[in-house]
Protein backbone atom coordinates (compact mmCIF):
# COMPACT_ATOMS: atom_id res chain seq x y z
CA UNK A 1 0.00 0.00 0.00
CA UNK A 2 2.63 2.48 0.90
CA UNK A 3 4.69 1.37 -2.30
CA UNK A 4 1.77 2.83 -4.21
CA UNK A 5 1.21 5.78 -2.61
CA UNK A 6 4.55 6.69 -2.91
CA UNK A 7 4.30 6.45 -6.78
CA UNK A 8 1.10 8.10 -6.93
CA UNK A 9 2.62 10.70 -5.00
CA UNK A 10 6.12 10.88 -7.42
CA UNK A 11 3.91 10.73 -10.84
CA UNK A 12 1.96 14.12 -9.72
CA UNK A 13 5.26 16.03 -8.56
CA UNK A 14 6.37 14.99 -12.17
CA UNK A 15 3.41 16.16 -13.29
CA UNK A 16 3.44 19.27 -11.50
CA UNK A 17 6.84 19.95 -13.32
CA UNK A 18 5.39 19.00 -16.17
CA UNK A 19 2.46 21.26 -16.07
CA UNK A 20 4.78 24.32 -15.77
CA UNK A 21 7.27 22.88 -18.30
CA UNK A 22 4.74 22.93 -20.87
CA UNK A 23 3.23 25.73 -19.80
CA UNK A 24 6.82 27.76 -20.59
CA UNK A 25 7.73 25.92 -24.06
CA UNK A 26 4.66 25.79 -25.83
CA UNK A 27 3.48 29.56 -25.34
CA UNK A 28 1.58 32.14 -27.65
CA UNK A 29 1.31 35.67 -26.40
CA UNK A 30 -2.48 37.12 -26.66
CA UNK A 31 -1.44 40.37 -27.00
CA UNK A 32 -5.93 41.78 -26.00
CA UNK A 33 -5.59 40.08 -22.62
CA UNK A 34 -1.93 40.10 -21.91
CA UNK A 35 -1.65 36.53 -21.35
CA UNK A 36 -0.94 33.90 -23.03
CA UNK A 37 -1.72 30.50 -24.49
CA UNK A 38 0.07 27.30 -23.24
CA UNK A 39 -0.30 23.63 -22.45
CA UNK A 40 -0.01 24.00 -18.88
CA UNK A 41 -4.20 22.40 -19.16
CA UNK A 42 -2.77 19.16 -20.45
CA UNK A 43 -1.03 17.86 -17.58
CA UNK A 44 -3.44 19.23 -15.13
CA UNK A 45 -6.37 16.94 -16.76
CA UNK A 46 -4.42 13.93 -17.33
CA UNK A 47 -3.30 14.44 -13.46
CA UNK A 48 -6.61 14.08 -12.52
CA UNK A 49 -7.72 11.11 -15.07
CA UNK A 50 -4.94 9.00 -13.78
CA UNK A 51 -4.48 10.10 -10.19
CA UNK A 52 -8.22 11.37 -8.74
CA UNK A 53 -9.20 14.48 -7.68
CA UNK A 54 -6.58 15.26 -5.12
CA UNK A 55 -3.53 15.70 -7.29
CA UNK A 56 -5.83 17.37 -9.84
CA UNK A 57 -6.05 19.91 -7.34
CA UNK A 58 -2.64 20.22 -6.67
CA UNK A 59 -0.79 19.66 -9.62
CA UNK A 60 -3.71 22.47 -11.15
CA UNK A 61 -3.25 24.47 -8.33
CA UNK A 62 0.57 24.84 -8.03
CA UNK A 63 1.32 24.52 -11.82
CA UNK A 64 -0.46 27.21 -12.30
CA UNK A 65 0.81 29.17 -9.29
CA UNK A 66 4.29 28.46 -10.42
CA UNK A 67 4.24 28.71 -14.10
CA UNK A 68 2.59 32.17 -13.21
CA UNK A 69 5.40 33.14 -10.77
CA UNK A 70 8.48 32.15 -13.22
CA UNK A 71 6.54 33.48 -16.53
CA UNK A 72 6.20 37.30 -14.80
CA UNK A 73 2.53 36.61 -14.40
CA UNK A 74 2.81 37.30 -10.29
CA UNK A 75 -0.78 39.08 -10.55
CA UNK A 76 -2.88 36.16 -11.74
CA UNK A 77 -0.55 33.52 -9.31
CA UNK A 78 -4.10 33.11 -6.77
CA UNK A 79 -6.10 33.63 -9.80
CA UNK A 80 -4.33 30.74 -11.50
CA UNK A 81 -4.03 28.71 -8.28
CA UNK A 82 -7.53 28.33 -8.10
CA UNK A 83 -9.07 28.31 -11.62
CA UNK A 84 -6.27 25.66 -12.26
CA UNK A 85 -6.96 23.90 -8.79
CA UNK A 86 -10.62 23.75 -9.57
CA UNK A 87 -10.44 22.65 -12.80
CA UNK A 88 -8.25 19.58 -11.92
CA UNK A 89 -10.29 18.80 -8.21
CA UNK A 90 -13.57 18.89 -10.47
CA UNK A 91 -12.44 16.99 -13.38
CA UNK A 92 -10.86 14.04 -11.42
CA UNK A 93 -14.06 14.50 -9.05
CA UNK A 94 -16.59 13.87 -12.06
CA UNK A 95 -14.12 10.67 -13.44
CA UNK A 96 -13.64 9.02 -10.14
CA UNK A 97 -18.00 9.59 -9.05
CA UNK A 98 -19.00 8.65 -12.77
CA UNK A 99 -16.45 7.67 -14.85
CA UNK A 100 -17.22 9.50 -17.79
CA UNK A 101 -14.09 11.40 -18.63
CA UNK A 102 -15.12 13.50 -21.37
CA UNK A 103 -17.86 15.05 -19.16
CA UNK A 104 -15.36 15.92 -16.78
CA UNK A 105 -13.01 17.13 -19.07
CA UNK A 106 -15.12 19.17 -20.48
CA UNK A 107 -16.57 20.88 -16.98
CA UNK A 108 -12.44 21.36 -16.22
CA UNK A 109 -12.32 23.42 -18.96
CA UNK A 110 -15.57 25.31 -18.63
CA UNK A 111 -14.79 26.09 -14.76
CA UNK A 112 -10.84 27.37 -15.95
CA UNK A 113 -12.34 29.47 -18.70
CA UNK A 114 -14.93 31.20 -16.59
CA UNK A 115 -12.05 31.73 -13.92
CA UNK A 116 -9.67 33.11 -16.12
CA UNK A 117 -13.11 35.63 -17.43
CA UNK A 118 -13.14 36.90 -13.78
CA UNK A 119 -9.45 37.09 -13.32
CA UNK A 120 -9.13 39.04 -17.01
CA UNK A 121 -12.01 41.20 -15.31
CA UNK A 122 -10.56 42.07 -12.11
CA UNK A 123 -6.93 42.48 -12.72
CA UNK A 124 -7.80 44.40 -16.00
CA UNK A 125 -11.06 46.42 -14.16
CA UNK A 126 -12.71 46.11 -17.44
CA UNK A 127 -15.24 43.62 -18.41
CA UNK A 128 -14.53 43.70 -22.06
CA UNK A 129 -11.28 41.87 -21.35
CA UNK A 130 -12.43 39.28 -19.27
CA UNK A 131 -14.75 38.51 -22.63
CA UNK A 132 -11.58 38.65 -24.92
CA UNK A 133 -10.09 35.73 -22.63
CA UNK A 134 -12.98 33.45 -23.48
CA UNK A 135 -12.02 32.16 -26.89
CA UNK A 136 -8.42 32.22 -25.86
CA UNK A 137 -8.87 30.18 -23.02
CA UNK A 138 -11.02 27.74 -24.08
CA UNK A 139 -8.85 27.06 -27.26
CA UNK A 140 -5.98 26.37 -24.73
CA UNK A 141 -7.93 23.88 -22.19
CA UNK A 142 -9.64 22.18 -25.22
CA UNK A 143 -6.64 21.44 -27.19
CA UNK A 144 -5.01 20.41 -23.31
CA UNK A 145 -7.71 18.20 -23.14
CA UNK A 146 -7.29 16.77 -26.22
CA UNK A 147 -3.69 16.08 -25.47
CA UNK A 148 -4.33 14.71 -22.15
CA UNK A 149 -7.45 12.22 -23.92
CA UNK A 150 -4.68 10.84 -26.13
CA UNK A 151 -1.72 10.56 -23.85
CA UNK A 152 -4.32 9.00 -20.66
CA UNK A 153 -5.37 5.76 -22.54
CA UNK A 154 -1.51 4.72 -22.91
CA UNK A 155 -0.31 5.58 -19.69
CA UNK A 156 -3.05 3.65 -18.14
CA UNK A 157 -2.15 0.67 -19.59
CA UNK A 158 1.28 1.19 -18.18
CA UNK A 159 1.03 2.51 -14.97
CA UNK A 160 -0.44 0.37 -12.46
CA UNK A 161 -1.66 2.40 -9.11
Amino acid sequence: MKDKRLQKTIFAALLLAITVVLGRIFLIPIPMTKGNINLCDAAILLASMLLGPAAGLFVGGFGGLLLDLISGYGQYMVFSFVSHGLEGFLAGFIIKKTGHKKVALLVGVIIMVIGYFFADWILSKSIITGFWSIGTNLLQGIVGALVAWIVDKPLEKRLHF
